[in-house]
């Protein structure tokens, strides 16, 4: 039962890559080289975000809202964003169409993502003899991300791989582009205060 209900959260969380790649013209067009490459670079700048959250963020002694903190850590979150244009830029691609290419960063900008943050704890805790719902969100959550990568990289591909934008929505995409990359953040602090307004309520 154990493995199975690992299984069933692995296929929940993973498989909806696969998916993508197979029901979508980046399978014909063999665009895999790619995917590997954004998910490198993601790694990389994984890395990097780890050391500035490490060297700039100081350790909270309560769970209180901070902020400075928060509006630091938005600010780090746009390292992904430099992460998205060199990835989009400046890695050689197969010739390859701009809309194939934005689908294929993306997609292996959420995979390294859900490779990083999930395999582990999927690994260590869905195999535990006591049932929990927590992984099942947790593949639910890296469905939402794939979305949202997507969505960052198509944005990405319209502001710098475009060349013959609107004017007019250049100020829209940039907007949209900030709110993607500091989502993170937003969804934390409202998490943050949502949790803190039920706490005084019981109280």
């Amino acid at each position: 039962m154990t493995m199975f209900h690992f299984f069933n959260c692995a296929i929940l969380t993973f498989g909806p890559h696969a998916v993508y790649y197979s029901a979508t013209p980046l399978s014909e067009y063999d665009t895999l080289g790619t995917s590997v490459k954004a998910a490198l670079v993601y790694l990389g700048t994984a890395l990097v975000k780890l050391v500035c959250l490490a060297t700039f963020l100081k350790v909270s002694e309560n769970d209180g809202f901070d902020p400075y903190q928060e509006l630091l850590k938005a600010v780090i979150g746009f390292i992904d964003v430099a992460g998205l244009y060199f990835a989009l830029t400046q890695l050689t691609h197969r010739n390859i169409s701009q809309n194939h290419k934005f689908q294929a960063v993306g997609l292996g900008w959420a995979f390294a993502d859900s490779v990083l943050h999930r395999l582990a704890p999927l690994w260590v805790g869905a195999r535990g003899l006591e049932f929990t719902w927590d992984f099942i969100l947790q593949g639910l959550e890296a469905n939402a991300n794939l979305v949202l990568s997507i969505s960052l990289a198509a944005l990405g591909s319209l502001m710098w791989l475009r060349k013959n934008k609107p004017k007019t929505l250049i100020p829209i995409i940039y907007a949209c582009a900030g709110i993607v990359a500091t989502m993170p953040s937003i969804t934390r602090s409202v998490l943050t205060f949502s949790i803190h307004g039920r706490l005084c309520n019981e109280y």
